[in-house]
């Protein structure tokens, strides 16, 4: 991602989606941008949803063990008010957030700080998901991530779910879920 240099001193925001089914890597590639923001010396404050609690209560963690504090929040107007006077600020499972996170990362990114948001753009069913559709279309930034198909190894945009239930937010791993190409997502979703 090319960014312009800025050469009159003055604070510029942006917004960053990183978007992918379930095991693509947007955890990973999300703790990636925020700890090289933190090498550059850059004020990083790090917020993810009160009820993902899978791997950790507080600090956001991949699929892979990688891991970096965070807040759990309930409500992503409490992200106003804990990010003040920073540079860049992370957002995982943005899916799971309030229907005003869209207009939060709008606000951050216009007091000129970098928001990097991460979340699931599409649901086990693959219809899109939660607030993510609209972070996406306001993003300066969007990276796809996909996962490898668990039945032939191509690439993978879908989150099958495996287990029973019909709710649209159930957190889960591999026990849960599956990453699945769109043939084999098809196939099963249909059959």
């Amino acid at each position: 991602m090319f960014i312009e240099p800025n050469l009159t001193g003055e604070r510029r925001g942006w917004i960053e989606v990183i978007c992918g089914s379930m095991f693509s890597g947007k955890t990973e590639e999300l703790i990636r941008r925020l700890k090289r923001a933190r090498i550059a010396n850059l004020k990083v404050e790090i917020f993810k949803p009160g009820i993902d609690i899978r791997y950790d209560e507080v600090n956001i963690v991949s699929h892979d063990s990688n891991a970096i504090h965070s807040t759990p929040i309930d409500n992503s107007q409490k992200i106003l008010l804990l990010a003040q006077d920073v540079d860049v600020i992370g957002i995982d499972e943005a899916q799971f957030f309030d229907d005003e996170i869209t207009h939060v990362c709008q606000q951050l990114a216009n007091r000129g700080c970098r928001v990097i948001v991460a979340g699931l753009d599409m649901d086990y069913l693959g219809k899109p998901f939660g607030q993510m559709p609209y972070l996406l279309s306001v993003a300066d930034y969007i990276t796809k991530l996909h996962a490898i198909c668990v039945e032939c190894g191509n690439i993978a945009s879908f989150s099958y779910r495996t287990g029973a239930g019909d709710q649209q937010v159930l957190l889960g791993e591999k026990d849960v879920y599956q990453p699945l190409c769109r043939k084999h997502y098809f196939d099963k979703t249909h059959s």
